[in-house]
């Protein structure tokens, strides 16, 4: 760090980025079996922030592994370090003022723990998507289910690899016989209090609600 000099203090700060933008950053943070429905909410969850005027960014696993996270395994040291990186990422995102829409397994506590720990707990909103494994193998939108009973995929979480369900999240959501536009619903009604949405943004931008 000797020859390292940060120019946090001559940026502009989180409070003149989010009044800017009209509200506050955090971090949607869904966790779950693969198939339980995490990427599907956050693509339409998005839709509806923007509608609001909220300016979101997913971050999606598969896509992280494909840039910033593609020479890490699955390994326990590596999955480790795809959680640290984009909890780091997701910190910068909330610091300019926007929400966050994290999509990731983050198979045990601990995982989860580490990225509230990063991004700030004030900050960190744990959607814990609690499809039942019957339910996500019987979706295997991806294939992966199939792949791992036949020993093909090692340390698939469900299968041969443990899912520590949270504790205490923000919400807990089964998809399970439930409209995407529903899940989302309740989602809204769990995170637009902490983003400090203006009540306009919805009555104007949706008249229904």
């Amino acid at each position: 760090m000797e020859n390292i000099h940060p120019i946090f203090d001559r940026m502009e700060s989180r409070a003149e980025k989010e009044r800017l933008l009209g509200h506050r950053g955090a971090v949607v943070w869904f966790t779950g079996l693969s198939g339980s429905g995490k990427s599907t909410l956050a693509i339409a969850l998005e839709r509806e922030l923007s509608a609001r005027h909220v300016l979101c960014r997913i971050l999606d696993g598969d896509n992280v592994r494909c840039g910033i996270n593609a020479g890490l395994g699955f390994s326990e040291a590596d999955r480790r370090e795809n959680i640290r990186r984009v909890a780091e990422v997701c910190r910068l995102f909330v610091d300019t003022g926007i929400v966050v829409l994290a999509c990731f397994v983050s198979p045990t506590r601990e995982l989860r723990r580490l990225a509230a720990e990063i991004i700030g707990a004030a900050d960190f909103i744990e959607i814990y998507v609690a499809t039942p494994l019957a339910e996500c193998e019987r979706r295997d939108v991806k294939g992966l289910y199939a792949k791992a009973r036949r020993g093909e995929i090692r340390d698939f979480t469900g299968i041969s690899a443990p899912f520590e369900e949270p504790e205490s999240p923000n919400l807990r959501l089964d998809t399970t016989g439930r409209t995407v536009e529903a899940s989302v619903d309740r989602i809204l009604q769990a995170i637009l209090p902490r983003l400090s949405v203006p009540e306009k943004n919805d009555r104007e931008l949706n008249p229904k609600i």
